[in-house]
């Protein structure tokens, strides 16, 4: 048989192949209906998995694993058709439909918001990035941030969410988790340490090196080459300069930006120190209100999924089902849990799309708890 031929085989089987789909899929409606009647759980574990093994012993062999990974997608898809029927239009969509509606076209000018550190700290500088001319208040932590945002002292707030070179900032993922916020914009800023001392001092006089653990992080490859050097992790990289600066001492450093040496009246004594000269750390600016602004392509997810075999994989599979780009995912155990996981996702999608829309529908029958954090733009 040659190659045409064959072709001409494939395609009548998968002809076959979708008109039984459809025909399934008109017949998932009905058991939904009936279900809803009935108040009968849509998931069914143990039906589930006797259809499972009653194919796998059907096709024998080999084609038992495609069974397996064909049918569970094809139970899932059905599950997520059931729970449209029955549950009707996603919480999530709603909400998402209602803050397009209500959202001013125009992005604030001049809101107070929290940062945490002080003047001079890369989430300032991210802050003016996103709202030059906003006005700026101060916290100590992270969790200080969320709480100021939350509470309504502050309309928004700027965290930093991942370094390209030291990673993620874990405890923002855990924030996230415990508040409701949502994010309404991003920003990567191009992060050069410098190691900054007061004037005078000469790197062979050096013992201390104060800044913020992400800093050090990054510039681990300089550090190690300095010898009997004391490395003093510290709230923020502007308090480091701070510090420097109000001790007067010439024995000490602080790894921070160009910009504290400037505002801090310090010396830099080596510029660009990091082990990358690609160095970018991504910030993220919360708000209580979910707010989508013209132009999101964007959007946050968290989802805890059901602790079995092949569940990351089948949300993953309507992402690309759904034709969504999935630019990031990330993994956190949960708190207080016997190491459960949370997955956080970014999917690069339009918000007025209809897939996009629909992914929450799909979603909401297939995980544990989801969580939307917001869609929004970045700047870069």
């Amino acid at each position: 048989m040659e190659l045409d031929e064959m072709r001409v085989e494939i395609n009548k089987i998968d002809s076959q192949l979708a008109e039984l789909m459809a025909k399934r899929m008109k017949t998932v409606e009905s058991i939904a209906k009936f279900k809803a009647q009935k108040n009968i759980p849509i998931y069914d574990p143990q039906r589930e998995r006797e259809k499972l093994a009653s194919l796998a012993e059907q096709v024998g062999g080999e084609l038992a694993s495609v069974t397996d990974t064909m049918f569970s997608v094809i139970f899932d898809l059905s599950r997520s058709a059931q729970n449209k029927i029955i549950s009707g239009e996603s919480p999530i969509g709603n909400q998402i439909r209602k803050a397009l509606a209500e959202t001013e076209k125009q992005f604030p000018v001049r809101p107070l918001i929290a940062c945490q550190g002080v003047e001079g700290s890369y989430s300032q500088l991210a802050c003016t990035k996103i709202f030059p001319a906003g006005n700026i208040m101060y916290f100590n932590t992270f969790d200080s941030v969320f709480s100021a945002v939350e509470k309504g002292l502050c309309q928004y707030g700027i965290l930093p969410l991942e370094n390209s070179t030291a990673g993620s900032v874990n405890r923002i993922y855990d924030l996230m988790m415990e508040h409701d916020c949502y994010i309404v914009r991003s920003s990567r800023v191009k992060v050069d340490h410098c190691l900054l001392v007061n004037k005078g001092t000469k790197l062979k006089d050096i013992r201390e090196i104060y800044s913020h653990e992400q800093a050090i992080a990054q510039c681990q490859d300089f550090l190690q080459s300095l010898k009997n050097v004391k490395i003093i992790p510290c709230e923020n990289t502007a308090a480091a300069s701070k510090s420097v600066q109000e001790s007067g001492r010439n024995d000490i450093a602080a790894l921070s930006s160009l910009y504290c040496a400037q505002l801090y009246g310090l010396e830099c004594l080596i510029d660009s120190v990091q082990d990358k000269g690609s160095n970018f750390t991504r910030f993220i600016c919360i708000s209580k209100k979910l707010e989508i602004y013209p132009g999101a392509n964007r959007t946050s997810l968290m989802a805890v999924l059901p602790n079995r075999r092949g569940s990351l994989y089948r949300v993953l599979s309507r992402f690309n089902t759904l034709g969504i780009n999935l630019i990031k995912l990330e993994s956190r155990p949960l708190v207080n849990s016997d190491f459960d996981f949370m997955f956080y996702f970014d999917l690069d999608t339009s918000v007025y799309s209809d897939e996009f829309l629909r992914v929450f529908t799909d979603l909401e029958g297939a995980v544990t708890r989801l969580k939307y954090l917001g869609s929004y733009t970045e700047l870069v």
